[in-house]
């Protein structure tokens, strides 16, 4: 024997012919059909894609509007309490009218009291109360205390009188009460 093999064959594997092999191509006519599909999946695709951008477009427009609305909301956001502290206004205006004219302290007294009552009443409307602080225990949270007084009328620490009222604007701190804390009377005093 030379140094070459001789190649084996098997023969359950058998080679196909050039017929066997058109019979799996496709034919004209699927050819055509399979051109068809295409063109209708491109179609679909790019309108698809001009829906998604025709959507990311009207999202863009959406989103710069309401931004817009913020904005303006939040410009004008005072503008309900202004209007509702007007009167005040017109009312102290008035009451100066009418203590100029009567020459009476009382009359402007009268006048600034009913103004203020007004104006209290529009603030707490809009979520404001005052804090009630006299002769209450003194708390560093709502209170800032301006100075100290001796006394034996009240307990140590608590408030002998309010210099500034505070207030609470819903359920957050606006401005502390300024007050007069007590305390008690020295030995020898």
């Amino acid at each position: 024997m030379t140094g070459k093999k001789k190649k084996q064959t098997d023969p359950s594997v058998h080679e196909e012919t050039v017929e066997e092999r058109e019979k799996d191509l496709p034919s004209r006519e699927d050819e055509q059909d399979i051109v068809v599909a295409l063109e209708e999946a491109r179609n679909k695709l790019q309108e698809s894609e001009e829906k998604v951008l025709r959507l990311a477009a009207d999202f863009e427009n959406t989103k710069k509007r309401l931004e817009r609305e913020r904005d303006t909301s939040l410009k004008y956001a005072e503008e309900n309490i202004l209007k509702e502290l007007l009167p005040g206004i017109d009312n102290i205006e008035r009451a100066m009218d009418q203590a100029q004219e009567t020459n009476s302290i009382e009359s402007l007294l009268e006048g600034v009291e009913l103004t203020r009552n007004g104006l209290l009443a529009t603030l707490e409307k809009f979520g404001v109360t005052a804090i009630e602080s006299e002769g209450r225990p003194f708390d560093p949270n709502m209170h800032e205390a301006i100075a100290m007084e001796e006394t034996d009328v009240m307990e140590p620490n608590s408030i002998l009188r309010e210099f500034q009222k505070g207030y609470f604007y819903k359920d957050r701190l606006l401005r502390p009460a300024k007050v007069i804390v007590a305390k008690p009377l020295e030995a020898g005093s």
